[in-house]
């Protein structure tokens, strides 16, 4: 039970670092503007939807959670 917790301490710090950075602005650059994310205005009306982005966060945190488990 103590490595869970050590890994939740990392897992947390990590979080947070990348939610700093994002929040800082230097991750807003290509996050949310990949090719294939849909993106639609017409009016008023907008219409975001980063599914390319998704994927790739997605992708990207199962490779490392599957290189943790090993």
């Amino acid at each position: 039970m103590n490595d869970m917790g050590k890994f939740l301490v990392v897992a947390g710090l990590l979080l947070a670092a990348i939610g700093a950075w994002l929040w800082s602005g230097m991750g807003s650059g290509w996050l949310g503007r990949l090719p294939g994310d849909i993106n639609y205005t017409k009016g008023n009306f907008g219409f975001h939807f980063p599914i390319v982005t998704c994927l790739v966060i997605s992708a990207v945190l199962t490779l490392i959670f599957w290189l943790l488990r090993r």
